[in-house]
């Protein structure tokens, strides 16, 4: 990923606090077949390895597990994004030399990946990730309200992959490289739009 020094971050607590913001994630891996990418909602086991692990599952009917893998993984966190209009600037006005962009944050993590049928592990995932994303609600939904024949079944359909992190690049482009003035004018600019995802924006662009 190509990160300009103004928008490189290098924060642990950051880093992880975008790829869990993100939920969403891609893995991308260079196989015999080409490039292959799979949307998977991950597991990040902070408290594992120097960097974490990720995990997920995906179809047993994916042929992405299947075809032999050439060096690591890429997994893709995408946050928080807004087209930025260069008619917010403050400098628009001084000279016009001034053009379009777009606003993000993103994270790359890179890893060998895993893929593993294990009952007991897949199990243990799939119940972690329903946690993580049924746990804050009032009537939370869990594994064992299945049936557990019906579970098993549904097991058996997926194979589960684990992601030893190596390396991380983080990249969060938010006007840091305008001036004060121009980042109040995105801001102003971001704030006065229906995308709820410009609002979010606009909350991030820096002050002095």
């Amino acid at each position: 990923m190509y990160t300009p020094p103004a928008f490189r971050e290098d924060d642990p607590a950051v880093l992880r606090e975008l790829m869990r913001q993100a939920r969403l994630s891609t893995v991308v891996t260079a196989t015999s077949e080409g490039l292959m990418a799979t949307p998977l909602p991950l597991i990040l086991a902070e408290d594992e390895g120097e960097n974490g692990v990720l995990y997920g599952h995906l179809a047993k009917a994916n042929p992405q597990w299947r075809a032999s893998t050439t060096g690591e993984a890429l997994v893709i966190f995408s946050g928080a994004d807004a087209y930025i209009s260069p008619s917010w600037y403050a400098t628009k006005k001084e000279h016009g030399k001034v053009v379009p962009t777009w606003n993000y944050a993103a994270v790359h993590a890179y890893g060998p990946i895993e893929y593993f049928e294990d009952e007991h592990r897949l199990r243990d995932q799939i119940e972690r990730l329903t946690q993580l994303y049924e746990g804050a609600r009032p009537d939370p939904w869990a594994v064992t309200d299945a049936p557990e024949r019906f579970v098993k079944a549904q097991i058996n359909g997926i194979v589960g992959i684990r992601i030893p992190i190596t390396r991380i690049e983080g990249k969060v482009k938010m006007s840091q490289n305008r001036s004060q003035a121009d980042r109040d004018g995105v801001k102003a600019g971001l704030q006065g739009s229906d995308r709820v995802s410009d609002q979010i924006v606009a909350g991030l662009i820096p002050g002095d």
